[in-house]
């Protein structure tokens, strides 16, 4: 099993496909068919979700859902070599291996070992899923809601599940000033540089470190000359947090923003991007999932709450149980030492294969 299983996720390393690439998402979405139709004896149903190709095998009314995604964040020919063997340390990189390619072939290959799999489990991949799913996260809200379990088979933490994921939201917040000379009359002016300073000043006493809040700065732009009080600034917001409670409560915070001067005006765009993954949606999953790795002799899984958040925050928030990280086990996500340790496969599948069972 373990050379097939190779053989096959090197052909979708190797066929990059970067996000913003929808050529090459849909050209990985066609080779994961030919791989899903080699191994399982079955296509999947290849068809686009506003604009953007989607992979599903398996049941159109699946009581269990197991979501993934193709897509990577690496432009093409930004990681090489595209498939590298360490075989001292069975470690094997390339971009997008650990986050999700190898995932979504563990997926593929648990459901081999299913009989009837398809009448009960459906395997959806999307492409969109590393700029937020705003194509596909309506059709992952309506299949979760109707399902029993939505599985995610997203990377592990160091081969820990994971049971919870911050919520994101992105803002932009623009302040409006009036320009004048720096020079000659800046008193004429509203300046716009050091409303957007205040803002900034202002964001830390929005986090909460007990509860994971954090409201984070990140692009500012300000001004046109260097002799000119700037009348216009702008300032992009990275926000994140295990609490829905705790995002609305900072959504709130800055829309009421007031600016200094009363005559500045302030515009807030975005909001909420993804919501948490909170415990309350993966505890029975994840018991679930214990009771099934001891019973095959695989010990502690372990379980672990991260800032990233994925397409299991769409799904809990439809209402479904979830569970996450229940892909690879490696390291590296986004980063130039991206990994799968291959010896792990065998067992990671196993563990999938008896989990579905259980809850089929």
């Amino acid at each position: 099993m373990q050379m097939s299983f190779l053989a096959d996720l090197q052909r979708l390393v190797e066929l990059q496909s970067p996000t913003e690439d929808l050529d090459a998402c849909r050209k990985v979405i066609d080779l994961a068919n030919e791989i899903a139709l080699s191994r399982l004896g079955k296509a999947a149903e290849i068809f686009d979700e506003n604009g953007r190709p989607i992979f599903w095998w398996g049941s159109k009314s699946p009581k269990i859902v197991i979501l993934t995604h193709l897509d990577t964040v690496w432009p093409i020919n930004s990681f090489l070599p595209l498939w590298h063997v360490d075989e001292a340390s069975e470690k094997i990189s390339g971009p997008g291996i650990f986050d999700m390619k190898a995932g979504f072939l563990q997926a593929l290959y648990a459901l081999k070992e299913i009989p009837g799999a398809q009448e009960k489990v459906a395997l959806i991949a999307t492409t969109d899923e590393e700029v937020g799913s705003q194509t596909s996260r309506e059709l992952i809200k309506r299949v979760s809601e109707r399902a029993d379990a939505v599985l995610v088979t997203e990377a592990s933490l160091n081969g820990k599940v994971k049971v919870g994921r911050k919520g994101t939201s992105m803002y932009s917040l623009k302040v409006i000033g009036r320009a004048a000379h720096a020079g000659l009359e800046p008193e004429k002016g509203i300046n716009a540089s050091t409303e957007i300073a205040h803002i900034v000043s202002t964001l830390a006493a929005l986090e909460n470190s007990e509860l994971g809040t954090t409201v984070v700065p990140t692009t500012m732009k300000s001004g046109t000359t260097t002799n000119t009080v700037p009348a216009e600034a702008t300032l992009d917001i990275d926000s994140r947090s295990f609490s829905m409670a705790e995002m609305q409560r900072v959504e709130q915070a800055l829309r009421n923003l007031a600016p200094i001067h009363p005559e500045a005006k302030i515009e807030v765009i975005g909001g909420i991007n993804r919501p948490p993954l909170e415990l309350s949606s993966t505890q029975e999953l994840y018991a679930l999932l214990e009771k099934v790795a001891n019973r095959i002799g695989q010990g502690t899984i372990g379980s672990a709450s991260v800032g990233g958040a994925s397409d299991g925050n769409f799904a809990a928030a439809a209402g479904a149980r979830v569970l996450d990280g229940l892909g690879a086990i490696g390291d590296g996500a986004h980063a130039p030492h991206e990994y799968l340790l291959a010896s792990t496969v065998p067992a990671r599948i196993s563990l999938l294969t008896e989990f579905i069972k259980d809850l089929m």
